[in-house]
């Protein structure tokens, strides 16, 4: 028997890869096809570009708090304040897109410092 996930559970595991510095765990569920956007002259880079451009900065996160995650379907939007290893802490909006069990897009907002 084959135990299909929710969207809002497989975006809470990448949370949780980020926040354990656990890129393998990362990398098991976006898929080969997986792009992100951001406003930081990021237009749909791949993974490979996501891991050299993004993955670094797991290094500063402390924790992340989930403060809204609304599903619908493959697509769900979350609301979050990341607090880094500093102190500083900032709150995102990021958009997912996920099909087979596997993230293939991720469009992020950047918020504002709290």
């Amino acid at each position: 028997m084959t135990t299909t996930q929710s969207t809002s559970s497989i975006v809470r595991q990448c949370f949780l890869a980020w926040e354990n510095k656990d890129r393998s765990a990362l990398e098991s569920i976006l898929a080969d096809n997986f792009t992100f956007t951001s406003p930081n002259d990021d237009d749909h880079i791949n993974k490979a570009q996501y891991f050299t451009k993004c993955w670094p900065g797991s290094g500063n996160i402390k924790t992340f708090k989930i403060l809204n995650l609304i599903e619908d379907g493959p697509d769900a939007f979350i609301r979050y304040e990341c607090e880094l290893k500093g102190g500083k802490k900032f709150r995102n909006t990021e958009y997912f897109r996920v099909e087979a069990g596997k993230i293939h897009e991720v469009d992020v907002y950047f918020g504002r410092n709290v």
